[in-house]
């Protein structure tokens, strides 16, 4: 074997994994385990925008034996359910485990949204640019939460400050679906962040 094929290996396996993976992996650095340690309170900006916060679910994305990050559902005092999850309010948290480019996260998230309907260009393009502009580069251990209100939109807060707005409950739909929706593609996390048992 060559020296230049033995180097382009691990740069082969970097670039599967920037590609591949939703929303990003990375080998566990410093951050929350909020999959395996005690259940915590909400975080300020959820305590402001449910009512009566609850835990419902939490997991952690794991792919290729890499651990991506760690996701918690809150809910209100309705429950989200599996069928009707799109029906109630809700917010989404979800913590890195590693670095990784605010574009990197929007192009992600498109993708995903994708798998549960086809997108018109001038509604992916708008959303596209949205989420751009809303979510930054973030570090092992950032926070990105997004609070889901039926029938109105998705706002964001990174860690702990309000980041954006997206007022189209289609997005906000679609968005929430990436881990909630049943063509997720994390059936185990979401039945994890729903509440229910393998």
């Amino acid at each position: 074997m060559s020296c230049s094929s033995r180097s382009s290996a691990p740069e082969g396996r970097r670039r599967l994994l920037r590609h591949a993976l939703a929303l990003g992996a990375a080998p566990l650095l410093a951050g929350p385990a909020w999959a395996e340690g005690p259940p915590q309170p909400p975080p300020a900006e959820i305590e402001r925008a449910l009512a009566q916060p609850q835990l419902q679910g939490r997991g952690r994305l794991r792919m290729f034996g890499f651990q991506v990050y760690d996701a918690r559902l809150w809910r209100g005092p309705a429950p989200v359910g599996g069928e009707a999850w799109d029906t109630v309010p809700h917010a989404l948290e979800i913590a890195y485990l590693r670095a990784l480019k605010g574009a990197q996260i929007a192009e992600r998230s498109l993708i995903e949204m994708r798998r549960q309907r086809e997108l018109a260009p001038d509604e992916a393009g708008r959303w596209l640019r949205a989420m751009q502009a809303t979510f930054p580069d973030v570090k092992a251990g950032a926070r990105i939460v997004g609070v889901f209100a039926p029938g109105s939109g998705l706002r964001f807060y990174v860690n702990g400050r309000r980041a954006g707005e997206v007022r189209e409950p289609e997005f906000a739909r679609l968005f929430s679906g990436i881990w909630l929706a049943p063509q997720t593609s994390q059936p185990e996390l979401r039945q994890a962040l729903l509440g229910a048992r393998p």
